[in-house]
């Protein structure tokens, strides 16, 4: 008896210490961990034509089409998009909360989703044209055979008597 009486009292004293053990860490446990995470929206980037590098402004992107998760703010943001040879654009984005009650829980939706850009081809630079410079005359140079034909020609000038 007194065999199971001290070994009854090595498992409580034993029990003791490991639930002190975990007593005290339980008291320097934060409360941290009852609280929610802050909620995520899944937005849909969408752009015409695809391949566009999107970015959010809270920070992340992708090339379209594709899906960021994003945190839920509390305010609108925006996403740019930008492709090479295409003027960029950027789309407002509104950020619609649905508060929850018994029956359905709160929820975090974005506006429009997906959130859609049509890019414009980027119009080419205008070549850079030389200023026009009109040529300078040449010196008129005197001809003399020119102005009397050669006095053994076998055609004879028709306005030689006229002059």
């Amino acid at each position: 008896m007194r065999r199971v009486i001290a070994i009854a009292l090595a498992g409580v004293s034993l029990l003791g210490t490991t639930s002190l053990g975990g007593c005290s860490s339980t008291s320097s446990m934060s409360w941290d961990m009852f609280k929610s995470a802050p909620p995520t929206v899944q937005v849909r980037l969408e752009s015409n034509p695809p391949g566009a590098d999107a970015a959010t402004s809270l920070g992340p992107g992708c090339k379209t089409p594709c899906s960021v998760s994003v945190p839920a703010p509390d305010a609108p943001f925006t996403v740019a998009f930008a492709l090479p040879r295409h003027q960029p654009a950027s789309v407002p984005v509104n950020v619609i909360r649905n508060p929850g009650d018994f029956t359905t829980p709160a929820s975090v939706t974005t506006d429009p989703n997906p959130v859609f850009a049509e890019l414009q081809p980027a119009t080419p630079p205008k070549p850079v044209r030389k200023p026009h410079r009109p040529k300078k005359p040449k010196p008129a140079a005197e001809a003399p055979a020119a102005a009397a034909p050669a006095a053994g020609s076998p055609f004879p000038d028709p306005n030689a008597g006229k002059r």
